[in-house]
């Protein structure tokens, strides 16, 4: 998967930060928290995690499925395009 060894950086940044969101939620957990609040946390981190996977999907997509100098078979841009819409409708 060399899309996300070219985008590591980048990738293990955004985990990064889930993390700390993650961390946050166990604080708030612990100190018991209003519920409220705690469904907020975990929205975001859902939130963060789908974000995440979008990005390497669209990643994917566009390294993989598209090229056609590495796959002859290639899906058309506008073909890629609208799988990548509805790649990111679907996990917002």
């Amino acid at each position: 998967m060399t899309h996300t060894i070219r985008e590591k950086k980048k990738l293990l940044a955004r985990v990064g930060r889930i993390r700390g969101q993650v961390e946050a939620l166990e604080r708030s957990l612990n100190e018991e928290t209003d519920c409220a609040r705690i469904m907020h946390m975990i929205a975001g981190i859902r939130g963060s995690v789908a974000g995440l996977m979008a990005e390497v999907v669209e990643d994917h997509i566009r390294t993989h499925l598209v090229d056609p100098k590495k796959n002859p078979g290639a899906l058309n841009a506008d073909a890629a395009e609208q799988l990548i819409d509805v790649v990111h409708t679907y996990l917002r």
